[in-house]
Order: structure tokens, then C-alpha cells, then sequence
């Protein structure tokens, strides 16, 4: 099932590479990935990366990001999930920096996704950082969004309109809203009408050693909007596999790199896991613990 190669393949529902992205990537054919998702390493220090200039640390994610384009489906979407990058106390935005550069390749920006979290850095010196940003691209104007499938319940599912020639008649979607831009992990569902999604903590029913891993809950969103079954999902910068594992819990395709064995050997694990049946996830759009409301 876990096919682990130095080439794409067809043949497979699931491909990891371990090795460069850069190497593999340019096996993938054109046009033929119709989800690239992933959180790019921050360029913050952590163990797996080698701090550098901001500059030379967005001129190394250039060519790969070529590729990516490369192998975008012309329906399909890019997202690429970034925090901010800090020097000496001095915040870099990220999302603001790549902007520009996707743009000059064609790709055009649907959202600006703002996900919240309830734990995050703390500063002494600046407000603590409690967010990050998942932009959204397209290749193309026509693209795969399947609202339906992501949508939250609204605040008042039975107003119907009280005048007009719709009087009587249901005011908004039966099946709930759209849960917009901006991905809360504070309020409930029921009163907001946007996801609770937690970052990986230590309490996290899904965390590993990985020190910036994706909630799965945070990818499934994406994979359930911008594509459909048996499509292929591709995540360059696969960490431990959350990615994947979103893609497979819905019936997709995955392909996934990562240059750190450990990471490796963590990804097939939680993969055996998930299709034995026994990987502990979150559970889609579970509210969040909240100690100050009584049972």
C-alpha cells in the first residue's frame, strides 16, 4: 500500500518519497496534482532547518515552487500554510513576502485564510502569536470548490424571508454556511458558524515529535473543498504525514516528500495505523474543551 520511491507512480494510492523534494517533484507529470497543500519549514531554527537570511530563504523556495505550478492541475489548488518569520524581535510576514511571487507565476489568490489557535508562542516583548496564514491559489479562473461538504451550521437554521416573493421560504441554505476565512478554535460552532481547529499540542491526540505538526482537522477542510475522490494530493514538505492521511480519509490519492527519515518511519506508522483502523485522530469539527462551561 505505502510505496516508498524515487519516482511517481500511478500504481499507487499512496507515495512517499524520502529524500529532496527538489529530485522527486520533477517526476510528478504536468498538470496531474489537483491539491499541492503543505506547510513549508518557517526558517525559525526548529531542528530540521538551517536558519538563513529571509531572502536566500525565500530565493531557495523559488524553483520548487516552479515545479509546483508545473504540476498543478488546471482546475486544481495550491495552499500554502505559513506563520511569520522573526529577527531579532522584528516580525517578517511570510504570506506577504510569497504573495507577490505566486502572483508572477499566474496563480491567483481566492483566500487568505486566517486560522486561530488558542496556544502558540509567547512573547515578553510583543503580543503572543496566536494565528497563521493558508493562502489559497488557483492556476486557473474554472476550479474545483465543493462548498457543500464543508459547510457549518447556521445560527438560525429555520429564518425564512418575512416579505417578497420568497416570503415563507428559507433564507439561507438548509444545509448551513459557508464557514468563510477566517477558522476560529475559541468559539462554538453552533454560535459562530466557523471550525474549531486546535494546533498540535502535547495534548493533542495526534501528536508526535514533530514540533510544528498539522492538525489533520486543518487539511481535511481543503481536501473535502478543492477536490474530489481518487484526485492526487501532494504535500513537498510532508513532516509526519498529516497531509496524507487527510487525503486518505476521504478517498483521495496522496503523494507526500520529506528528507528526514524519522519523519519517514513516523508518516508510514500513523498511515498502518489509520488503515488498521487504530490511529488516534480529532474527530471533524469536534468543539473544543472548554473548563469554564459546566457539563
Amino acid at each position: 500500500m505505502i510505496k516508498i520511491t524515487n519516482n511517481f507512480s500511478k500504481k499507487s494510492k499512496v507515495i512517499l518519497h524520502k529524500g529532496d523534494t527538489a529530485d522527486f517533484i520533477k517526476t510528478i507529470p504536468e498538470n496531474s496534482i489537483k491539491l499541492i497543500i503543505t506547510s513549508p519549514p518557517y526558517n525559525v531554527g526548529k531542528s530540521y532547518e538551517k536558519r538563513q537570511d529571509i531572502n536566500k530563504y525565500l530565493e531557495w523556495h523559488k524553483p520548487l515552487i516552479k515545479e509546483m505550478v508545473r504540476i498543478l492541475h488546471p482546475e486544481g489548488s495550491l495552499c500554502w500554510q505559513v506563520g511569520n518569520y522573526v529577527k531579532k524581535g522584528e516580525i517578517y510576514p511570510l504570506d506577504i513576502y510569497y504573495y507577490e511571487f505566486f502572483k508572477s507565476l499566474g496563480l491567483k489568490l481566492r483566500n487568505r485564510i486566517i486560522w486561530h489557535f488558542g496556544h502558540g508562542l509567547h512573547a515578553k516583548k510583543r503580543f503572543s502569536g496566536r494565528y497563521e496564514t493558508l493562502l489559497w491559489f488557483t492556476k486557473e479562473d474554472k476550479y474545483t470548490f465543493n462548498l457543500d461538504p464543508v459547510r457549518v451550521p447556521s445560527k438560525y437554521p429555520n429564518k425564512k424571508y418575512f416579505k417578497g416573493k420568497k416570503k415563507g421560504l428559507l433564507s439561507g441554505n438548509p444545509l448551513g454556511k459557508n464557514p468563510s476565512d477566517f477558522w476560529n478554535v475559541i468559539y462554538d460552532d453552533w454560535e459562530k458558524a466557523v471550525w474549531e481547529i486546535p494546533n498540535v499540542k502535547n495534548n493533542h491526540p495526534e501528536k508526535t515529535i514533530h514540533p510544528c505538526q498539522f492538525p489533520v482537522e486543518l487539511v481535511e477542510r481543503c481536501v473535502l473543498a478543492l477536490t474530489n475522490e481518487s484526485d492526487y494530493i501532494y504535500d513537498p514538505y510532508a513532516g509526519v504525514g498529516s497531509a496524507l492521511i487527510a487525503g486518505l480519509k476521504h478517498n483521495r490519492k496522496v503523494i507526500g516528500s520529506e528528507k528526514e527519515e524519522e519523519y519517514v518511519e513516523i508518516t508510514k506508522d500513523r498511515i498502518k495505523s489509520f488503515l488498521n483502523g487504530n490511529l488516534k485522530l480529532r474527530p471533524l469539527g469536534k468543539p473544543i474543551y472548554d473548563p469554564s462551561k459546566k457539563n
